[in-house]
Order: structure tokens, then sequence, then C-alpha cells
């Protein structure tokens, strides 16, 4: 994809009557406004109500009111909210380990009379 500022297309129904279209950013520093506005600019271009822009950095609050203000519905995901998010869906993501946490059964121990 890649044009006009959107990433992807997610279809929120199997008849794609409702999409919410994406734009994803792998920064290091924090995304301000700008491309918040821009990425608003191309949901308008697309003729879209909803979007959602996720980075691997972090937001700035202008860039945090600016999508609260918006006409659009845009859900903004920190590189923080993405990597919980990854790894709720078990998305991008492998187990290294896993530990058995034991306790002591109680009942065993129980005194019988």
């Amino acid at each position: 994809m890649g044009y006009g500022g959107i990433d992807g297309i997610i279809n929120e129904d199997r008849l794609g009557l409702d999409v919410v279209y994406v734009q994803a950013k792998r920064w290091e520093a924090n995304i301000g406004e700008p491309p918040i506005r821009d990425f608003v600019g191309a949901l308008d271009g697309e003729g879209a109500q909803k979007g959602i822009f996720i980075t691997t950095s972090n937001f700035n609050p202008s860039a945090e009111k600016f999508a609260e203000r918006s006409s659009k519905n845009v859900v903004l995901i920190d590189g923080q909210q993405l990597a919980k998010l990854m790894i709720e869906h078990n998305v991008g993501v492998s187990t290294k380990d896993t530990y058995v946490i034991k306790r002591v059964d109680s009942d065993y121990f129980a005194e019988t009379e």
C-alpha cells in the first residue's frame, strides 16, 4: 500500500462496508502533530472516518490533542501499547521460556482424626 499516507486497510466486516485505515511509523523520536495532521488529511482523501496510527516510539501531547480534536475517529498506538497488544494476541512474538510455580498442597498435609 503506502499511497497517500495510508499503509494498510482493515475491513471491520466481511463485506468491507466499514473500513479502518492504518499508518505505521518505525521511529525513535516522538511523533508530533504534523504526521497526525497528514494522516487525517489522507483519511479525508479516502473518504474514511476511522484510522489507526501506530508507532514504535511515542506521541507528544500536541499529537494526542490533535487526534482527540479531529472529526475523524483516530486511535494512536505507541510502542508500549503496541508491545502489549503483540504479546496479548501472540503476534510477532514467541515463547522463550515457561516457568512452573509450585505451591504446597495443604490438603496433602491435612490432619486425619
